[in-house]
C-alpha cells in the first residue's frame, strides 16, 4: 500500500506476556485492523549485546544492525515499558543506548504507553524522554499516554478486551502516523 505507515512497536520488558508485550501486540492488531497502518512487534532486545562505545563502528553487532535497520525501515516508534527501581529497565536502557550513536531514530515521530497503575512509571517516563530527547527523536506529546492496564482486562487471546483501551490505543497509533 503506497500511502502505508509503519510503526516500530519497542518493549521495555524481557517478560513474557507482560503488560507490556500485551499493550504493544494489541496495538499491533488494532493497527492491522486500520486501513493504510502497520505495525511490527519487535523482539530483538533480548539479543542486543551490552552497549559498549567501542563497537558502535561499522560494522555493527549483527543484532545491533538489525534494530537500527527497524527503526529506520518504521514512520513512528511507539515504547511501552514497565519501571523498575524508578527508572527504564536495563535492557531497554541499553536498547536506547544503542540508538544514541546512529541517526535513525532522528527526529522520528516518538510516543509511549505507561500501562502502570496510578502513581507508578513517571520516573521510567521522565527517563524516556530525557534519553529519547539525546537521540533526537521527535516526541509527540499527545502519542505519550497513561493507560493503566489490569490484568483482567486481558481477554483469553491475550490482548487488551476492553474497547475503550483499544480506542485509545487506535488513537495514538493515528497521532503517530499522522507525525
Amino acid at each position: 500500500m503506497p500511502n502505508e505507515r509503519h510503526i516500530l512497536l519497542l518493549p521495555g520488558s524481557l517478560r513474557a506476556g507482560s503488560t507490556n508485550e500485551t499493550v504493544l501486540r494489541t496495538a499491533a492488531a488494532v493497527a492491522a485492523a486500520t486501513p493504510g497502518l502497520r505495525a511490527t512487534y519487535y523482539a530483538g532486545l533480548a539479543g542486543l549485546p551490552h552497549f559498549n562505545p567501542d563497537l558502535d563502528t561499522d560494522p555493527l553487532p549483527e543484532p545491533v544492525a538489525g534494530l537500527r535497520a527497524a527503526i529506520e525501515g518504521a514512520d513512528a516508534l511507539l515504547v511501552c515499558t514497565p519501571e523498575y527501581a524508578g527508572t527504564l529497565p536495563g535492557a531497554f536502557k541499553n536498547l536506547l543506548d544503542w540508538t544514541v550513536g546512529g541517526v535513525e531514530i532522528s527526529d522520528k515521530p516518538t510516543g509511549w504507553i505507561n500501562a502502570a497503575g496510578p502513581g507508578r512509571g513517571l520516573g521510567a517516563e521522565a527517563t524516556l524522554r530525557t534519553v529519547l530527547g539525546y537521540t533526537g527523536a521527535a516526541v509527540l506529546d499527545g502519542a505519550c499516554v497513561r493507560l493503566p492496564l489490569e490484568r483482567g482486562a486481558v481477554g483469553p487471546d491475550g490482548l487488551v478486551a476492553d474497547p475503550l483501551v483499544r480506542e485509545r490505543i487506535g488513537e495514538v497509533l493515528a497521532r503517530l502516523a499522522a507525525g
